[in-house]
């Protein structure tokens, strides 16, 4: 079993969300599918599949969150730090063909969100910008072509 690089916040994220699933949203399901069934013909009862469907992501993904939880290595960025992008790194890069600044942090693929500035250090960019230093330019291939960027700036969390 491999272990899964993870933040200290990336790992408490999780199991706040498999907290969640497992206190509040399974007892609720249970009652919705209860509910369902009184409702007579499970063949033709949309609700009482919905229900059951929805049943089969929350377990899904609480079983995925167990094995990332069980697998996971929490990598604090003191351990790290130093003058070149490693493991939760909070880097700012400058797209060098539109002056286009951005700033992401390095995280494990479990706990990326791009729409929150998260990468996964298993992602494209992820990889090119690891070991880079600031002023250093990242060459990124992309379904659109190669997008280059400068390392503006880097930083760590003191977690």
């Amino acid at each position: 079993m491999s272990t899964m690089p993870m933040t200290r916040a990336g790992c408490l994220r999780l199991r706040e969300e498999c907290k969640h699933l497992k206190e509040v949203e399974r007892p609720s399901i249970v009652k919705d599918i209860a509910t369902a069934r009184e409702h007579g013909d499970l063949k033709e009862n949309a609700e009482y599949h919905a229900a059951k469907e929805r049943q089969g992501f929350i377990e899904s993904r609480i079983a995925i969150l167990d094995d990332a939880l069980a697998r996971c290595e929490i990598i604090a960025p003191k351990d790290v730090r130093g003058p070149r992008i490693a493991f939760g790194a909070h880097v700012t890069l400058m797209n060098t063909a539109t002056d286009e600044e951005i700033t992401y942090q390095l995280v494990g693929p479990m706990e990326a969100d791009f729409d929150k500035g998260r990468i996964s250090i298993t992602s494209p960019i992820g990889k090119a910008m690891l070991s880079r230093e600031v002023g250093d330019e990242v060459t990124v291939q992309t379904p659109g072509g190669k997008r280059v960027y400068e390392v503006l700036s880097l930083a760590y969390d003191d977690d």
